[in-house]
This record gives C-alpha cells, sequence and structure tokens, in this order.
C-alpha cells in the first residue's frame, strides 16, 4: 500500500490545510502548473470530496480576502456545488452525453496518452503518484485522450476516479463532459502554447520540442445535439428526492453512526448529532473489487479513519454494506450520489445533507442556467 506523498487524509490534515490556506493570489495563479511553489489551487479538494471540510466552512473560510480571489475561489466552489446538484439529479445519465454527442468508448486506451510527450508524462506520473493535479493538467490530459487521440471520454474519466484522491463521480464525470464537448457544444483544444504558459520548462525539456504534436489548436468539430436528452436537465419535478431530507429523519434510537465515503468529517451531521456512540465505516468489498482504486485513495481513507480514532470509537468492517448495515441500527447522513440506496433504508435515523446552496428545480443544462435560479448561501 502506498500513501500520496504531499497530501494524508484525515481531519487534523484537513484542518491544517485549510489553515494554511491563503486565497490572496488565487485568481492570477490557480491555473499555474510548474514550478509547484508558484501555483495558487488550494489543494483542498479531497478533504472537501469526501466532506472533511464542508463547503460552507470552506466558502467562509476565504472571507476577508482580496475581493477578485475571493470572488473566484467561490465560483470554483460553485462548480462543486453544481456537479453535486447535477449528479444528485440525473443520477447515472451523467454517465453519458448530456447535449452534445461525443464518441465515447468503456475501452481504456493507454496508447491516446503518448508518454513521449513531456506535457502528458509529467501529468500522468503526477496523476499516479500524488493522487492529485492543479485543474489545467487535467484539463490537458482529457484533452489530449479525447478530443486529440479520438479515444472517446468515460474509460479516460474512470482511469482519472481510480486515481485522484478527489475522485467523485460528480466532480470527474461532469469535468470530461465539458472538457470534450458533451456538456457545453465546445471542446478544450489542448495545445503547446498553454504548456509554455502553465509549465515552460516540460517543452524546453521534450523529446518532442521541435516536432510537437500539439504545436497548433485541433481542427474544430461539429457537434451534434444528442437526440432525446434527459428532461431532468430542464426541470426537476420531484425537487424532494433530489435534495433528500430537510430535516432528521428518526425511526427508532441509533446504535451506532454509519459513515460513507461522501461525509467523513468531524462536522457529519450524524456524527455531530450521537458524539457518545461509535463511528462504523464499511470498506465497501465489491465496490472495491470492481472500482480498483489506487491504493493512494484506500490508504487517505485509512488514515483519515486512524485519525478519527484518536478522539472516538470507530469500527472498521470489510465486506457487503447491504448486508452489514441493517444490522448496525445506525444513524447516517444522506448524501447526494446514486450509490446511497444501499444505506438509504438500514438507517434507523437520516440526517440532511449539508449543501453549500439548496438545489432548485430549474434548468441545469449549463452552469450559468443553474447559478441563475441558485439562492446564496448567507
Amino acid at each position: 500500500m502506498r500513501a500520496s506523498p504531499d497530501i494524508r487524509g484525515g481531519q487534523t490534515a484537513a484542518d491544517a490545510a485549510l489553515a494554511a490556506f491563503d486565497v490572496t493570489g488565487y485568481a492570477a495563479t490557480r491555473n499555474r502548473v510548474l514550478p509547484a511553489s508558484g501555483r495558487g489551487a488550494s489543494r483542498l479538494s479531497p478533504y472537501i470530496r469526501h466532506g472533511l471540510l464542508p463547503l460552507l466552512e470552506v466558502w467562509n473560510a476565504a472571507a476577508g480576502g482580496p475581493a477578485p480571489d475571493v470572488s473566484k475561489f467561490r465560483d470554483e466552489l460553485f462548480w462543486q456545488e453544481y456537479a453535486r446538484h447535477l449528479y444528485a439529479r440525473v443520477g447515472m445519465h451523467l454517465h453519458r452525453n448530456l447535449r452534445f454527442d461525443v464518441a465515447w468508448s468503456g475501452e481504456f486506451a493507454p496508447a491516446a496518452w503518448p508518454r513521449e510527450m513531456a506535457c502528458v508524462d509529467w501529468a500522468l506520473s503526477s496523476l499516479e503518484t500524488d493522487g492529485w493535479l492543479v485543474n489545467q493538467s487535467r484539463m490537458w490530459l482529457a484533452s489530449q485522450y479525447t478530443v486529440r487521440s479520438g479515444a472517446g471520454w468515460v474509460a479516460g474519466q474512470e482511469y482519472f476516479h481510480r486515481h485522484l484522491l478527489d475522485g467523485s463521480r460528480a466532480a470527474n464525470l461532469l469535468g470530461w463532459q465539458w472538457t470534450v464537448g458533451a456538456g457545453s457544444s465546445k471542446p478544450y483544444g489542448f495545445a503547446r502554447w498553454q504548456v509554455e504558459k502553465r509549465a515552460p520548462q516540460l517543452c524546453a525539456a521534450c523529446p518532442l520540442n521541435r516536432n510537437c504534436p500539439i504545436q497548433n489548436f485541433p481542427p474544430d468539430r461539429d457537434l451534434h445535439p444528442v437526440l432525446n436528452p434527459t428532461p431532468l436537465l430542464v426541470r426537476d419535478d420531484d425537487l424532494a428526492t433530489t435534495q433528500g431530507p430537510t430535516t432528521v429523519v428518526e425511526r427508532s434510537t441509533p446504535k451506532s453512526v454509519l459513515l460513507t465515503v461522501e461525509s467523513l468529517g468531524d462536522a457529519d451531521p450524524a456524527l455531530l448529532a450521537h458524539p457518545q456512540l461509535p463511528a462504523v465505516f464499511i470498506f465497501d468489498e465489491p465496490a472495491l473489487e470492481k472500482l480498483q482504486l489506487s491504493s493512494k485513495r484506500l490508504v487517505f481513507f485509512v488514515e483519515t479513519l486512524q485519525d478519527l480514532a484518536a478522539r472516538r470509537e470507530v469500527i472498521v468492517h470489510l465486506g457487503d454494506p447491504r448486508r452489514i448495515a441493517p444490522e448496525l441500527s445506525a444513524a447516517i447522513t444522506w448524501a447526494p450520489v446514486p450509490s446511497f440506496e444501499k444505506y438509504a433504508g438500514t438507517a434507523v435515523e437520516l440526517h440532511p445533507w449539508p449543501w453549500l446552496a439548496q438545489p432548485h428545480a430549474g434548468s441545469v443544462q449549463s452552469f450559468s442556467a443553474w447559478r441563475k435560479n441558485l439562492t446564496r448561501p448567507k
């Protein structure tokens, strides 16, 4: 088992990362790739993804910084919330093209990421070793895999999901869809000038420096609208299901608190409500066998549980949650993901999800359409 060399799991590590983050300069440097010392990216995403840092806490922590930087940083938090709203509403539809038709394949194509390109090799090595990339280099890899190589997007995003410490279906699927144009009709065109602007040393050392395969932008492509897209993109007629419970649902007295990968932090609502009860986590054996997550991701979970165990009793299971969860008499926090259904019916107490902004019933066809009907957090 190998951990990420730079990002450790646990509430203690999450709190330290948030305390050390300074939003000053974020707008100008968030897309800088190299040198690492000049990056403005927060590196908070693994902790946000797993509920160690709720979005509202991070939103509030940015207050007081320079206005342009706070605004840009909060825009990125809104993007995370948009991804969660979209996934909560459309569910497994997010695994398919949403608005524009882009070829996709379920077969992974390693050749779509030619390692002789220094920019690709560096980004892939960072993904596989660290389990984290700045957004700009994620877009490089996604565009190279799809727009340049024509390998589709589903298998590529699956590789990301396997390695990224912040890998979430919501953000990962949405990011790949937008990069290839399936969500916007405008693919992200990966070209050399982007590498020279964000990480010039990669081009300088590249063996293909004088014969660069991405010297110019890829040719424009005509994307066609998806026939019969899900109407859920336009309107939600079952908002109650999308947003989950808005108050605590009490069925009987809980004997434990069941944590999921969506919510592993001390601020988990069910955990906060029952400080005297043991916390339980189930390593979902059928899911792990299917997903083949990297050891970095598994170590991140173990480190998080070890950190929590320093403050309260923690019980860990390995097996099928559908068999284990019904025996726990657990309180649990609802999560906006399709896989939560394996827990929903077994909980004796169900707590609301801590949204940054409550979901609405209007259009989610695009980030801008979603924001028009959004109630901003206070």
